[in-house]
């Protein structure tokens, strides 16, 4: 029966595993296949030289690779602070307002993000929302808050927020009550609650969160182009250039696929220190 059961699952996920397969893995595999060719090729014909890397290393582009992850760490950190007592507050305190709440923070991503973003950019610069009323009101005018990191990190944090927001939220909401007022009966402070409890039990939507946050910030090109200028090139920057202006795919795909790897190397390690299965309470 159990053979039966396993065959039948096996039979139900072929049509998936192949849609998956056809959409995810094949693209990476052309990529990772242009990745190893000469330079400015644009068929998977020739010889491969792994000229592509090669170039990767001989010029400099690991400071944009750099760039990427330092941004998206900062951003994932900031987001975590920032979206756990809002995502407390949606799991334990609001209640019906929490639908409300989170059709408002799901229809902003309905609009396009370099939409949003050029919103912000209309806002921060010089002469626009915020410093033109500031100089018609006052006299005295500013400079742009745009063009430079901290803006850039801003960006990151603005677009990604539902990303962190859900998966905590659904994390925080797998933390028994009785638990917290156990050890509120038992002395515990705040503190101590957070560290001990609350922080553990809601470590899996603590995972998701920042895996998805880190992940989609380490790619993210909108941000860095239109809110920081020139400022930062970061490594999807670099790959758009490569692939368009340079036309230049095998450097393109190299570049790509080291991106790929070092995420991918990141994810992987932090699931494996993460026990799983305790998070999920199918431990004994």
């Amino acid at each position: 029966m159990r053979q039966r059961e396993r065959q039948l699952g096996l039979l139900y996920a072929l049509p998936l595993s192949v849609f998956l397969g056809l959409t995810f893995l094949a693209p990476i595999v052309l990529v990772a296949g242009f990745s190893t060719m000469p330079e400015k090729v644009f068929e998977l014909t020739h010889m491969p030289d792994f000229s592509a890397y090669r170039t990767v290393l001989a010029q400099g582009y690991w400071k944009s690779v750099a760039w990427s992850l330092v941004l998206a760490a900062l951003a994932t950190l900031i987001l975590l602070v920032i979206c756990w007592p809002l995502a407390y507050a949606m799991a334990k305190v609001f209640k019906r307002f929490t639908l409300v709440l989170t059709i408002g923070v799901v229809m902003t991503l309905f609009v396009s993000e370099n939409i949003r973003l050029f919103g912000w950019v209309l806002t921060l610069m010089k002469g626009g929302l915020i410093e033109g009323y500031v100089r018609s009101w006052t006299g005295f005018g500013f400079d742009a808050p745009l063009y430079n990191v901290p803006v850039i990190v801003f960006g990151l944090v603005y677009v990604y927020l539902p990303f962190m927001l859900f998966p905590l939220a659904q994390g925080i909401s797998m933390v028994p009550d009785d638990a917290r007022q156990a050890a509120f009966d038992l002395g515990a402070t705040r503190w101590q609650i957070l560290k001990e409890i609350e922080l553990p039990l809601a470590m899996p939507g603590i995972l998701v969160g920042s895996l998805l946050t880190f992940v989609l910030a380490a790619g993210a090109m909108a941000e860095s182009k239109l809110l920081g200028g020139r400022a930062v090139i970061t490594i999807a920057d670099e790959v758009q250039t490569a692939f368009t202006y340079g036309q230049n795919w095998p450097l393109g795909s190299a570049l790509a696929m080291v991106l790929i790897a070092i995420i991918g190397t990141l994810a992987i390690w932090a699931i494996s220190k993460a026990d799983l299965d305790a998070m999920m309470g199918r431990k004994s």
